[in-house]
């Protein structure tokens, strides 16, 4: 069976480990070449700015065009790849999470909802003002990266720490729900929902199964659910299990009957019947018109 590719840190930091990295887009693809130019999972968490050039960025299966002032940010385990042009340039860092949380009690990586949430976009296109703000920030990052300066940790925490902030703000003017108090619940709510289903979606598809474990009626759970996403309890659950079946379909080697029965279907046609009704296609047909 083949797998998906998990990338670790260490990979890209030679002799010097550590649980930050940090490298001009244009560096990145030269020392990374071996490890990035195929599709391929992360452990770590990690943002990209563009700078200059032009292509697609593909982060689960959904294309995101590239262009100066493209930031992305991506979450452990979410398959990327991209194809860029031959100018392209920017700045990248990952961080685990460890190294992050050790030093913010009370402030974690999940808690930016574009590291906390599958269904919130991956890409935020930056006007000019935006563009500046972040390119001082990202070259701050780097000079910091390089030095040996006393509480270099802390200075590179606080800059991380004022691109995700940045960029919460900017996503909040187009998600209403995170701007109130009420909303900040609800979001709370939806994220350890999605934590949930992260651990037993193989198994537990029901909105009754989730809103016990959470503590509150299904009823609840539901208008949580659409106040944060648009979206019914039930669909996250389904698109989850599609997510993963995509990936399973697309990087391993097994038939379409073991796929669904490893994620939870006894009957491969119900399987079918669900991915066609999430996706628009079936199995069979997401395969040939993706590799194709």
């Amino acid at each position: 069976m083949n797998s998906i590719s998990v990338l670790h840190i260490d990979l890209f930091q030679g002799k010097n480990l550590s649980d930050f990295y940090f490298n001009t887009m244009k560096n990145h693809l030269v020392v990374g070449h071996q490890h990035i130019e195929k599709p391929h999972r992360h452990d770590f968490y990690a943002a990209v700015l563009f700078t200059k050039g032009t292509g697609i960025h593909e982060i689960d299966f959904q294309r995101y065009d590239v262009s100066e002032g493209s930031l992305f940010f991506l979450s452990p385990g979410q398959i990327h790849s991209w194809e860029l042009s031959a100018d392209i340039d920017g700045y990248i860092f990952f961080c685990s999470q460890e190294f992050y949380e050790m030093h913010y009690v009370n402030q974690k990586l999940r808690n930016f909802p574009f590291f906390g949430s599958v269904s919130f976009p991956r890409k935020q296109q930056l006007d000019e003002v935006e563009l500046a703000k972040n390119i001082q920030l990202f070259q701050e990052l780097g000079n910091e990266h390089q030095s040996d300066s006393l509480m270099k940790n802390g200075l590179i925490l606080s800059l991380m720490s004022q691109i995700f902030i940045n960029s919460t703000r900017l996503f909040s003017r187009d998600f209403d729900t995170l701007t109130s108090s009420a909303g900040l619940s609800y979001f709370k709510h939806y994220q350890d929902f999605e934590s949930l289903i992260e651990q037993h979606f193989t198994e537990h598809k029901s909105i009754a199964y989730y809103a016990s474990l959470l503590g509150i009626s299904s009823k609840h759970l539901n208008r949580t659910v659409q106040a944060v996403v648009q979206k019914t309890a039930t669909e996250v659950i389904t698109e989850r299990v599609v997510l993963e079946a995509k990936r399973m379909l697309m990087y391993l080697d097994e038939n379409l009957v073991d796929i669904a029965f490893r994620l939870g279907y006894e009957e491969y046609s119900y399987f079918v019947r669900v991915f066609r009704k999430s996706s628009g296609m079936t199995p069979t047909q997401f395969m040939r018109k993706y590799k194709a």
